[in-house]
């Protein structure tokens, strides 16, 4: 793990998150929270939830959980407007924050659940699951967009790396 790889997962992270949100932004609002099956329940939900679980590790990350995250499924943006604004400004303070330098990405990060259990972990592998965390996520709006007649975007790292 070294820092130019999160690096590149962060730009990568929000060039996937743009290709998706422009994708969902197609659909009406009536189909952004059409009950599907998937974990989250729907693509807003879900797309809510991504923003929730980057919030929640930023403020870990940076020592300002002043987030006011209360649950995993809190639906911080009903108006995909509000969320995709959300989302693009969250995407720039990841890429500032990984553009800066890192502590010792080996040594042992200690942040508490939401449920306040304890937890610690090294700090490159924490931040690399922020990471892993999102593209699963993506992954099950992908599926989702599947079902509707807005193709999912690509959004495979490699083509990433090609451009």
């Amino acid at each position: 793990m070294t820092p130019d790889t999160l690096r590149t997962l962060a730009r990568y992270n929000a060039w996937a998150n743009q290709r998706l949100y422009r994708s969902c932004r197609v659909l009406p609002a009536d189909e952004l929270a059409r009950p599907r099956t998937s974990f989250f329940g729907s693509i807003l939900a879900t797309l809510n939830h991504g923003l929730v679980g980057d919030m929640l590790w930023m403020g870990r990350f940076t020592g300002d959980e002043s987030h006011g995250i209360k649950a995993l499924d809190q639906i911080l943006h009903a108006d995909f407007d509000d969320l995709a604004l959300a989302r693009t400004m969250m995407d720039a303070r990841i890429v500032a924050l990984f553009d800066a330098p890192l502590a010792d990405l080996d040594a042992q990060f200690s942040y508490r659940t939401m449920a306040g259990q304890p937890c610690s972990s090294p700090l490159g592998l924490t931040m690399l699951h922020m990471f892993n965390h999102a593209t699963h996520h993506r992954g099950q709006v992908h599926d989702m967009l599947s079902a509707t007649k807005t193709p999912p975007p690509v959004l495979d790292l490699i083509y990433f790396l090609r451009q």
